[in-house]
């Protein structure tokens, strides 16, 4: 009598009824995934056609209605193009030596030592509240009046390093503020020291946190560079402006600066794209 009772309850769950309405629901869902197949398809035509044709009426209009020199872009370009490797040497170097000061600063703005905190609190506001440009000449012209005399490739990398790592210097405060207290009273009660908490627990957290954004600075970083030709390192836009003066071509000179500083920030926002959404997999998984 039980085993009866029983198979009739699980009567249902095979009957024909129940198949056709699995059956009808797997249609649903292919027919939504295909649907939304077909958007992500047409969005990206729409979007593709767009650049076309903007990218496309640009050319014409400075091709028709201004004009380009062939020849110089011809016999020039290659020099131009050879500032390329300084300019990202420079951007490499100077976001790698940002990230050290902005975590000193960082710490220091963390610190509960007042000697510490005002420090860095004073980093912060002289550097954010002058100019770039002002920095970089000041380090590279005014110092040696201090006896302070730095080559113009390592003034301009300092400069930059240093303007850059007062602003990263709050983004890695945020990054430091937003790991778990629990997590460091945790580590406290097994005995570890302060110096093992902020190796092996706050950095390696609030790294993975402030990456996305430094990945923001060094795009940044790449068209800032631009201001240490003013120092006279020979790095693009150094090239670019030296030879379209000497020739009276500014204009085809600075299109092929414009144009490689355009490529050289879409290369790298794709792969920093590609290493946000690594890392935004990985988080999923865990």
């Amino acid at each position: 009598m039980e085993g009866s009772r029983l198979a009739e309850a699980a009567q249902p769950l095979t009957s024909p009824g129940n198949v056709f309405g699995t059956r009808r629901s797997d249609e649903i869902v292919a027919r939504i995934s295909a649907a939304r197949a077909r958007n992500r398809l047409r969005f990206r035509l729409v979007f593709a056609l767009t650049w076309v044709l903007l990218v496309g009426a640009l050319v014409f209009g400075i091709l028709v209605i201004r004009g380009v020199d062939g020849v110089f872009l011809e016999t020039w370009t290659p020099f131009i193009l050879g500032g390329v490797q300084v300019t990202i040497l420079v951007a490499v170097v100077s976001i790698a030596v940002a990230v050290v000061f902005a975590i000193l600063g960082a710490l220091g703005r963390l610190s509960s030592h007042a000697t510490l905190y005002a420090v860095a609190t004073l980093y912060v506001s002289l550097v954010r509240g002058t100019p770039l440009i002002v920095q970089i000449i000041f380090v590279y012209s005014a110092l040696p009046e201090f006896g302070i005399v730095l080559p113009s490739l390592v003034a301009g990398i300092f400069a930059l390093s240093f303007n850059y790592g007062a602003y990263m210097t709050e983004t890695f405060r945020a990054g430091i503020q937003a790991i778990p207290r629990g997590q460091l009273e945790a580590a406290s009660a097994l005995g570890m020291t302060e110096r093992d908490i902020l190796r092996r627990v706050v950095l390696p957290q609030a790294v993975r946190i402030v990456i996305p954004p430094i990945g923001n600075d060094f795009i940044s970083m790449i068209k800032d560079s631009s201001l240490v030709s003013y120092v006279t390192i020979q790095e693009l836009f150094w090239r670019a402006r030296t030879t379209g003066a000497a020739n009276f071509r500014t204009f085809e000179a600075l299109i092929v600066a414009a144009l490689v500083y355009w490529v050289l920030t879409m290369i790298f926002s794709f792969f920093q794209e590609r290493l946000e959404q690594r890392m935004a997999e990985s988080d999923r998984r865990v």
